[in-house]
């Protein structure tokens, strides 16, 4: 088992969630390591001074830990779903609205979620300006299934967390937005045998434990 990658996680993060599908649907098997975020395990932190989930140790002296990176990373190993390939636009324009998500969405996301540790945070306030960005993707998807066409792409499930993030904070609410299509969208994300898989319950490593193999598509 210690020579596959070993990859750092924690079940609810939305970016380690989006590393666990990649890693899922590329076919990659790695060891997991369930993390507490309170407790963080030293093998991480040694490896990565961010120490924050995922991260993703592929070899000695070869880490990612940044959740996109490992996505790429995994999907340059085996894209059999062509994530890398959407059926309408280019990898560079499903890169540049994943990039709109991480700065213009995640900032006010985190405000209206967890206002309590931003001095001076209205939650309404940044709820409202995180709706710009719910705006852009009912756009897209109010002409296609998915935002780049008529199948699942990198960008769906880089974005898809996030968005679940934002509608659970007060779900009543988000089910009573005029977006239908991004409800529609995130629904079947959330109903998938990918995201089933994904969400699978490990308990929490510490140094001793047997390894553990991250879950893999059946051959």
């Amino acid at each position: 088992m210690t020579n596959y990658p070993i990859l750092y996680s924690f079940r609810r993060c939305p970016y380690a969630m989006r590393a666990r599908a990649a890693l899922y649907v590329s076919e990659q098997l790695c060891t997991h390591r369930e993390v507490v975020l309170r407790d963080k395990p030293e093998a991480m932190v040694t490896i990565s001074s961010k120490a924050t989930v995922p991260v993703l140790e592929i070899g000695p002296g070869e880490v990612l830990d940044e959740s996109l990176e490992i996505m790429l990373w995994a999907l340059a190993q085996n894209d059999p779903s062509g994530w890398l390939t959407p059926s309408s636009g280019t990898k560079e324009d499903m890169l540049a609205l994943i990039r709109h998500c991480e700065a213009d969405f995640k900032p006010h996301l985190d405000r209206y979620k967890y206002a309590n540790r931003y001095e001076g945070a209205d939650p309404m306030v940044h709820r409202t300006k995180a709706e710009n960005f719910l705006n852009v993707l009912e756009g897209r998807l109010s002409t296609t299934p998915y935002l780049f066409g008529s199948q699942q792409s990198l960008t769906d499930v880089a974005i898809a967390p996030f968005i679940r993030q934002f509608a659970n904070t007060d779900r009543q609410w988000f089910d009573t937005t005029p977006y239908p299509a991004v409800q529609k969208w995130l629904a079947a994300f959330l109903d998938s045998a990918l995201f089933s898989t994904i969400m699978k319950k490990y308990t929490p490593w510490k140094p001793g434990d047997p390894s553990v193999r991250s879950a893999m598509p059946p051959s």
